[in-house]
């Protein structure tokens, strides 16, 4: 795939991360505060009135990002210009839904009980959650405060993951994000894919299900090719997504490795990377 510069090309489709890409995350807790810099704000309203897609990508669950869309304004201006619902890819590609209001188009699960055992094993007071759309999640214990969205519910672990689910959180405030990242290695996690955080926080999916496998899908939806695609993100499970696209662009305060997957390095998101990125083709 020949990449583009500018001048000689401009998306047709705009793929964003949001944690570390659109919002700041505090890297010390672990967590983002809900809010986007006036600056990248205005540069995602730009893309909108530019012509191009926006679609949303992150490893959040649906309730989360459909609330993020409502306050970037993307949810109505989707639908003014479009007459049409906005397309978002959210648990890291394992579910593809249209807002608003939320409507699954497209979902993937998995048996995750065999790898939260192992993991379990390893690491046995860890807090599990698993996606409970439109409502929150189900977890075996409380997760730190403003770390997940909507209604937190308590449920016993076997029964959490007695039957196939498109996504799965697993967190340990008392370990790191190099503690899991061994861990992963070590257990191989078969039939899963994994994205661990910046902090102790590892996400299970279904093998094969990425941002990219779920932004192929709206793609084709929509008739965008991967070649007119601009993705920008910044982390472990952006890696894909930034390989797939026909422009990927790492934020700058992202790993080494998300940036050796990416065809441009953006200044880092306390810097409004995202808008400088934005602004070099919907200036």
């Amino acid at each position: 795939m020949t990449r583009p510069a500018a001048g000689d090309w401009r998306p047709r489709l705009v793929a964003l991360d949001i944690d570390g890409t659109l919002l700041i995350p505090d890297f010390d807790k672990g967590f983002t505060a809900e809010q986007v810099t006036r600056a990248v704000s205005e540069a995602v309203h730009a893309v909108v009135a530019g012509g191009a897609h926006v679609v949303l990508a992150s490893g959040r669950a649906p309730l989360s990002m459909a609330s993020l869309a409502d306050r970037l304004g993307l949810t109505r201006e989707v639908a003014e210009r479009d007459g049409d619902r906005l397309w978002v890819v959210a648990s890291n590609g394992s579910v593809i839904f249209r807002h608003a209001p939320i409507e699954v188009a497209h979902e993937v699960t998995f048996d995750a009980s065999a790898a939260v055992r192992a993991v379990l094993e390893e690491v046995p007071g860890a807090a599990v959650a698993v996606e409970e759309h439109g409502i929150g999640y189900r977890v075996n214990r409380e997760f730190p405060p403003g770390e997940l969205d909507g209604e937190m519910i308590l449920t016993d672990l076997e029964h959490m993951i007695a039957d196939p689910v498109s996504r799965v959180i697993i967190r340990d405030p008392d370990s790191t994000s190099e503690d899991f990242q061994h861990l992963a290695h070590k257990l191989g996690l078969q039939g899963t894919n994994y994205f661990i955080g910046w902090t102790a926080w590892l996400d299970l999916a279904p093998e094969g299900v990425t941002k990219a496998s779920g932004l192929q899908l709206v793609c084709d939806k929509l008739g965008v090719a991967a070649d007119d695609v601009l993705a920008i993100g910044d982390g472990r499970n952006d890696i894909e997504l930034l390989r797939w696209a026909g422009r990927g662009v790492a934020m700058g305060q992202a790993p080494d490795v998300v940036k050796e997957a990416a065809d441009a390095v953006a200044p880092p998101v306390t810097e409004d990377g995202a808008a400088e990125e934005l602004g070099r083709w919907f200036g």
